[in-house]
């Protein structure tokens, strides 16, 4: 490096045998001393190095990192415009603790999976039927939390020990091409949602590829959500709810599109909670596809408690401007192919057309169904 009492020398030496006084050239800026570097992390430091070095890197590479037990890959609070990409398979070790596995947090931020990329929690160490209710204390997988005008996009996520994705406070958030393989929970895995939506805005969820035990989406509260091209299997389908008894009980402007859910417990399905109050405005279930539903291929109901229906529905909780459209398929012998049950008077302004589920029983037990809707 050239220091500045040489360059001004060689300045001064060049004006003594010039012809005539030269201008002197316009100064060039110092370099960005602060820019900062792509960087790669693996192994079993990589979570730490990570975590520490996080905001002196443009670029984050997490490569085959194996996580620490009961260690948070904190990625919270990283600086605007950083990058994070997750490449070979990330594992993590066992411990009972509530989690969460993984923390991203910070506006602008993009996080990505290079191909073949696989996150795999292990599930099955903690998986003994019980979830969230009880049992083995077991991590949420992954807090998508105050994320500004952020991406997530091409992750594999396999065998998630309870919920998945847990997306809240985000703003202007694109979550795109998600895949969650929890087929090996079939009989343990339980609680295993794949996108709960809480306290958010302009949130899209677009060509998410699910098989897990719990619902596919389960928006509790927030405005101008969108799912859509995604595919659900073996869960309990795509859900608004259960609202009510949260600080944040408004769900309203949700397009939930062109989608197929099967081999579930049910297709569509909106739940708010007995006794409490909030608001369900402007919902949107539009071209859905059922096959294999086993319980309920549309079910809307004003009773939920403690995780079941109570089976008197309360007013606190309105459903107002659904539009259910171009819901389409079969349920099994043994299902409801409608139900709705709602409070009088709490169910109002919905649009029902082109809907045919088939298959499956009648129900004798709707209550207060809206005009122009039919159970």
């Amino acid at each position: 490096m050239v220091h500045i009492s040489a360059l001004l020398g060689l300045l001064a030496t060049s004006a003594m045998v010039a012809a005539a006084p030269a201008a002197m050239p316009t100064p060039t800026a110092a370099p960005d001393l602060a820019k900062r570097a792509s960087c790669t992390f693996s192994g079993s430091s990589g979570a730490a190095a990570a975590s520490k070095s996080k905001t002196s890197c443009a670029t984050i590479v997490l490569s085959s990192v194996a996580v620490p037990s009961g260690t948070t890959l904190d990625l919270t609070g990283l600086k605007s415009g950083t990058k994070v990409i997750f490449e070979g398979t990330t594992t993590f070790g066992y411990e009972e603790w509530s989690g969460p596995l993984i923390s991203v947090s910070g506006t602008s931020i993009t996080v990505e999976g290079a191909s073949g990329n696989v996150i795999d929690g292990g599930g099955a160490r903690w998986w003994d039927g019980e979830g969230s209710n009880g049992g083995k204390t077991k991590p949420k997988f992954f807090y998508a939390h105050s994320l500004t005008k952020s991406s997530i996009t091409g992750l594999n996520f396999k065998n998630s020990p309870v919920q998945l994705m847990s997306i809240n406070s985000a703003t202007t958030l694109a979550v795109t091409n998600i895949n969650m393989d929890n087929s090996a929970g079939a009989s343990l895995g339980h609680n295993t949602d794949a996108f709960d939506v809480g306290s958010s805005t302009g949130v899209t969820i677009t060509n998410a590829n699910i098989q897990n035990q719990d619902d596919c989406l389960a928006i509790n509260s927030g405005t101008s959500i969108t799912f859509t091209g995604g595919t659900c299997s073996g869960g309990h389908g795509l859900s608004i709810g259960s609202v009510g008894g949260r600080s944040d009980n408004v769900v309203k402007t949700i397009n939930i599109l062109s989608s197929t859910i099967k081999n579930s417990q049910n297709g569509v399905r909106i739940k708010t909670v007995y006794g409490a109050t909030g608001s369900v405005s402007d919902v949107v279930y539009k071209d859905i596809t059922l096959s294999g539903i086993t319980k309920y291929g549309i079910v809307i109901e004003q009773d939920y408690e403690n995780g079941s229906p109570t089976g008197t529905p309360t007013t606190g909780v309105p459903i107002t401007g659904l539009t259910v459209s171009g819901v389409t398929g079969s349920v099994a012998s043994s299902a409801t192919n409608v139900y709705i049950l709602c409070g009088k008077g709490a169910c109002s302004g919905w649009t029902w057309t082109g809907n045919k589920v088939t298959g499956g029983k009648t129900s004798s037990k709707c209550e207060n169904v809206p005009s122009g809707a039919s159970c």
